[in-house]
């Protein structure tokens, strides 16, 4: 087949913000872990903070560029948990990633940083979220101190 048989269609479902929780954990050359204590999740149809423990597993392939594999948890105001989960991939230039290392924001515009998380809960208010494959693209992460990342989440149908 030479075409797409289908179309792709999405819904904004939130924007996700989440500052940087002191610096990261180099395992070795390949594997960097990040993380965040705070954040918040906003949305027409949710609002949330991010509580610990999460975690931004990093991984190096070879040609330089990013996989993520992520995880975190929501509490609503209602106090509903959310578990969220992503993988992703992050290219950007050697020049641009010292440059955030230094402390520099980058946008969708620099670099590519693609997610898709899926959501999991037990909620009645916020089951609907069982249902969704979403996709997210950084709006923009800064690096150093103050360091964080925020991410446009869409809902695909």
């Amino acid at each position: 087949m030479s075409r797409a048989t289908v179309q792709l269609h999405n819904d904004y479902l939130l924007t996700l913000h989440a500052p940087m929780a002191g610096p990261p954990l180099a395992v070795d050359d390949a594997l960097t872990i990040f993380h965040s204590d705070s954040g918040w999740a906003k949305g027409p149809r949710i609002e949330a903070a991010i509580v610990a423990p999460t975690g931004d597993w990093l991984r190096t392939m070879p040609d330089g560029t990013l996989q993520v594999d992520a995880r975190m948890t929501l509490r609503t105001g209602d106090d509903a948990l959310i578990h969220v989960r992503y993988g992703g991939v992050i290219r950007m230039s050697p020049q641009q990633y010292q440059a955030m290392g230094a402390g520099a924001t980058l946008t969708s515009d620099d670099i590519y940083f693609v997610i898709a998380p899926v959501f999991q809960t037990s909620h009645p208010a916020y089951l609907w979220l069982n249902q969704v494959q979403a996709i997210g693209k950084a709006v923009a992460v800064k690096g150093g101190d103050g360091g964080y990342v925020a991410y446009d989440v869409f809902a695909i149908r």
